[in-house]
């Protein structure tokens, strides 16, 4: 055998191992995950169909809804720091994101209704709601239609309109060009969460670079759980689509008939752009307060004490 021979046949060996070692990995990783949001979570029957849900901590209850990408678990990430001060927090999975089927109806109006069948079965007459990103306009909704339900409500970078506001707005369009072509693969996010790329996490949360860069060693991680948490996206796929298609049609709602107390918060930097329908959402709203911050992006970077401990203050002032 010639020596180039040779060296093709150790380089194809080489490629040979790489692949099973990247097979045997992935096949690892996938399983961990699926069996961490399978595990962490219960499906209850309600007279809304099947909810998933999670559940932690004593005291107020405080209902956290998710936003694009996410589940129970992205609710109960962020809502962990909540049972550390005396919460009792209940994230559910909104409709199409992992044990929550994805109905007929799964308009915002329809997914507000659910989280009144959650509380139901769950026996809490009233709960302080936070709606993150693309959970605003459920969020939103729970508190027009259900006002006795709903003791406050947090609108944390929220999407929602605003005049001005272009139709199929970037937030919208983010979701399917981001995870048009992982949806039909975990092996492609799951290279991408592997990698851990600061640009590709930054473009994901609509984050400038320099600013993830600049964070603390703690933020950073913060935001590489959220990233990774994105897996499975396979079992995230109904309820993202879905999502894209609400949030490229929003609608003003009845923001001056909405009578519970409301806290609303976003980012300056946030490339979703919800600064300014976060502020008009709070102008119109009857005596609503708008907290903004000048850069930190759409996952709040550098922030997120700071805004734990302005949304703790709040609800335990509207507790009822």
């Amino acid at each position: 055998m010639t020596a180039a021979r040779i060296a093709l046949t150790v380089a194809a060996l080489a490629l040979a191992g790489l692949a099973i070692g990247i097979a045997f990995s992935y096949d690892r990783d996938l399983r961990r995950e699926r069996e961490r949001v399978v595990s962490g979570s219960r499906a209850v029957q309600t007279s809304c169909g099947q909810i998933e849900y999670a559940a932690a901590g004593e005291g107020q209850p405080l209902l956290v809804v998710h936003g694009a990408g996410g589940g129970w678990d992205q609710g109960m990430l962020f809502a962990k720091a909540f049972v550390e001060r005396g919460f009792r927090v209940i994230a559910p999975s909104r409709f199409g994101y992992l044990r929550t089927p994805l109905p007929r109806d799964a308009s915002p109006p329809a997914q507000a209704d659910a989280y009144v069948c959650l509380l139901d079965a769950l026996g809490i007459g009233k709960a302080v709601i936070v709606g993150a990103s693309a959970g605003a306009p459920s969020t939103m909704q729970f508190a027009l239609r259900h006002p006795d339900r709903c003791s406050a409500m947090v609108l944390l970078v929220p999407v929602a309109w605003a005049p001005g506001r272009p139709e199929g707005a970037p937030e919208a369009a983010a979701i399917p060009v981001f995870f048009e072509a992982s949806l039909r693969s975990d092996f492609l996010f799951w290279l991408a969460v592997r990698m851990e790329s600061t640009a590709m996490m930054a473009a994901a949360f609509a984050t400038p670079p320099a600013v993830l860069q600049a964070a603390s060693a703690d933020e950073r991680a913060r935001v590489r759980e959220m990233f990774g948490d994105v897996l499975p996206v396979s079992e995230r796929r109904e309820g993202l689509l879905n999502d894209a298609r609400v949030l490229a049609s929003l609608q003003r709602y009845d923001l001056e008939k909405i009578a519970v107390p409301t806290l609303a918060i976003s980012v300056a930097d946030d490339g979703f752009g919800t600064y300014a329908p976060a502020r008009y959402t709070a102008a119109h709203i009857p005596g609503a307060r708008f907290v903004g911050y000048p850069s930190g992006g759409h996952v709040w970077v550098g922030h997120h004490g700071e805004i734990v401990s302005e949304i703790a203050a709040f609800a335990r002032q509207h507790a009822k």
